[in-house]
């Protein structure tokens, strides 16, 4: 299907509308009261900060990371700030027996998933593209299969309670970035995975939103390490912020934002070619023959 060239504009126009305008509606901190979300990599930085902005909503939370200590100090506070529940898990998310088992046992915790919120990483020092292989495939691990595999443990629950699913990537995975090749190939992996998800979702009825959070440089001890003497002229930006638009576009569900500096990178990161292409691309396909996904209780 084609459109009239003297079409084209004004369609352009209105989907330009539709993404500045769309999901402007209030906000509101009950909206996730008694919610139950599960926060991976929250020990520390971004996570950890949505962990205590959800507490202070009256979230139910379950946290995972590697390190026990430093989960067993952000659950106390969580307690602290007012979370409905609070819980942990350690594991590493290069362990696949953890990432296969863990959604499950989080989800018996909080009796139920209405929100994933997927954050982990393994860091990258800005470098010249290393040599070492087995590095790489661990940033791959870490940084993209881990997120297919839980997000795929996480459908049934989410399914079920019409709920959200999270993606927090980077501005390395909307353009390219020297010095980070294996963890941008990984975060350009995450939208070309989530998003062609979004759209089955879309095609197949699935009341699930997935938001694809594009994230620039950030005030975190690990990411401000990492461009030490390296990156100059950009402000971070402050992680409590960066927590707290998340949690909003989740709870909006929104399909995608970028949240740093300068904030003109919205604009130009803003692709109104593919939003098209997107809506029109379910009239290339024959949706009768596709296999819808199994009801849910």
């Amino acid at each position: 299907m084609a459109l009239p060239r003297n079409q084209l504009l004004p369609v352009l126009v209105l989907f330009l509308a539709y993404y500045y305008y769309s999901g402007q509606d209030d906000f509101r901190p009950e909206m996730l009261q008694g919610k139950r979300v599960i926060i991976t990599g929250a020990s520390k930085g971004i996570g950890e900060e949505v962990a205590y902005q959800l507490a202070r909503m009256g979230a139910h939370v379950v946290l995972t990371a590697r390190s026990e200590n430093a989960l067993k100090k952000v659950v106390s506070r969580c307690l602290k700030l007012g979370a409905a529940s609070a819980h942990y898990v350690p594991g590493s998310m290069e362990d696949t027996k953890f990432v296969d088992s863990f959604v499950d046992t989080a989800a018996q915790l909080l009796g139920g998933l209405d929100m994933l919120i997927l954050n982990h990483l393994m860091n990258s020092p800005m470098r010249l593209f290393p040599t070492d292989m087995a590095t790489v495939r661990r940033n791959q691990q870490v940084n993209f299969l881990s997120y297919l595999a839980l997000s795929t443990a996480a459908q049934p629950l989410l399914w079920a309670s019409n709920g959200s699913l999270v993606v927090v990537s980077s501005l390395a995975g909307k353009i390219a970035f020297p010095l980070l090749a294996s963890y941008s190939a990984s975060k350009f992996a995450l939208d070309g995975f989530f998003s062609s998800l979004r759209l089955e979702n879309k095609m197949t009825g699935v009341n699930v939103s997935i938001t694809l959070c594009v994230l620039g440089l950030i005030d975190t001890e690990s990411a401000m390490e990492s461009v030490k003497d390296i990156i100059k002229n950009v402000q971070p930006s402050p992680k409590s912020e960066c927590a707290l638009e998340i949690i909003k576009a989740a709870i909006l569900r929104k399909d995608e934002f970028f949240f740093g500096r300068p904030s003109w990178l919205n604009l130009l990161l803003f692709n109104p070619g593919r939003k098209v292409l997107e809506f029109f691309w379910k009239d290339y396909f024959n949706l009768d023959k596709l296999q819808k996904p199994p009801a849910q209780p």
